[in-house]
């Protein structure tokens, strides 16, 4: 058959400008002839054809939105801010420390078991479990993210001898559930940030804004427990 340049553009200009360079004078008239896609062709809008000529990043108008009435809160001179290095939240590493921290300094454990609409029964259970098993605090179910935590949750609190059994069990009995288990010291917001041990996964938590306790003479008060719960349940082993 021979070859029909006339066509052959007809077809072209039937498709997207950018392609129509490509196809023009390619023979692809043929092709969509031999495919029942033949017929009388039109001639594209003149238009249409010179915008096949203008190079794509020439068409491309850069738009510049209208200013808003008022002023940013922020001012105009933020790009050019220093980068500055926060304040370390965990104490005595300002500096690097002449001697380990005593382990003494943990005067008890909280186990956070974290929950959605999803898996809130999962948590129900193993709530029920823990409290069957364990001399903890047992605390209430939050709905809500409620202080450093995002997403609802419950706690139990428990002493640094029940650790060794303890840590294992939930590893072995979280239900797929994320558990964050953080030790009580005299600095809240290093116990959740930097202290803290991860069951499954972690996910965020947000303690910047927590402040240690202190007392009448200005000294640090650290969390204590008081268990409220009465094993019915020999654990097993």
């Amino acid at each position: 058959m021979p070859h029909d340049v006339e066509l052959d553009q007809a077809w072209a200009d039937r498709i997207s400008p950018g392609r129509r360079g490509l196809l023009a004078g390619s023979g692809v008239a043929a092709g969509l002839m031999a495919l029942g896609a033949g017929g009388p062709a039109r001639a594209a809008p003149e238009t249409s054809a010179t915008a096949s000529t203008v190079p794509r990043a020439e068409t491309l108008a850069v738009i510049t939105p209208a200013p808003a009435s008022g002023q940013s809160p922020w001012g105009y001179e933020t790009v050019g801010e220093p980068t500055p290095r926060p304040t370390s939240v965990r104490p005595g590493e300002q500096v690097l420390p002449d001697l380990p921290r005593p382990y003494t300094a943990i005067k008890s454990y909280h186990a956070h078991v974290y929950f959605d609409e999803d898996t809130y029964e999962k948590a129900a259970l193993l709530r029920r479990w823990s409290a069957e098993r364990f001399t903890v605090e047992l605390g209430n179910w939050n709905l809500e993210p409620r202080g450093p935590h995002v997403t609802p949750s419950y706690y139990f609190g428990f002493l640094p001898e029940q650790l060794p059994v303890i840590v294992p069990w939930l590893q072995l009995n979280s239900l797929g559930l994320t558990i964050l288990i953080h030790p009580n010291t005299d600095n809240p917001k290093a116990d959740h940030l930097h202290y803290a041990l991860w069951v499954n996964r972690a996910q965020p938590v947000n303690p910047y804004g927590m402040r240690t306790p202190v007392d009448a003479d200005g000294h640090a008060l650290i969390e204590q427990i008081f268990p409220n719960t009465t094993p019915s349940v020999r654990i097993e082993v």
